[in-house]
């Protein structure tokens, strides 16, 4: 007896959460490329705003350890404001070499849905977010996003909305 399997792209452990959570999104897939050796999203010729795609920065501060910063990929995060927001005097980028141990995700794949679920570090949107209502993630794989509302995952994974912009 064989089994028919129904043929649909499988889900990410983040689409995974936001379903057990009974938070809805939209899977959306995104050409990449090598840039150096990380992988980046190429949405320069998409039909997507790039202000609506929200890139994942992991810092560490004295304070607080590892701190999560989100912010659209347009735009430049101000360590300073980040620092203050967290508790901490200053904040540094996590080493390229140290952040898959540190979020359990590799560049160009960090999501705070999954780290939030692994680690409970804290967690920064920055305010527009709120203002824009839903927003794209990364899903845990590069190229793999979500579109989803921002209030609810700021809500899931204990975020605040800050400036955090330069």
């Amino acid at each position: 007896m064989t089994k028919k399997r129904k043929n649909k792209v499988h889900k990410t452990l983040v689409e995974q959460i936001l379903d057990k959570n009974k938070i809805p999104f939209e899977q959306m897939e995104f050409p990449t490329h090598e840039e150096g050796d990380v992988a980046q999203l190429s949405v320069d010729h998409m039909d997507i705003d790039e202000h609506k795609i929200y890139k994942t920065i992991v810092f560490t501060g004295k304070k607080t350890g590892p701190v999560v910063g989100v912010l659209p990929v347009d735009e430049h995060l101000s360590e300073k404001k980040l620092a203050k927001a967290s508790g901490n005097k200053k904040v540094a980028l996590v080493p390229l070499k140290d952040l898959l141990k540190t979020t359990g995700y590799q560049h160009g794949a960090n999501t705070p849905i999954g780290i939030y679920e692994k680690f409970k570090y804290p967690i920064f949107f920055d305010q527009e977010a709120k203002e824009m209502g839903t927003i794209i993630v990364s899903s845990g794989q590069i190229g793999r996003s979500v579109k989803v509302d921002a209030q609810k995952v700021a809500n899931l994974v204990h975020g605040k909305f800050v400036d955090i912009k330069e």
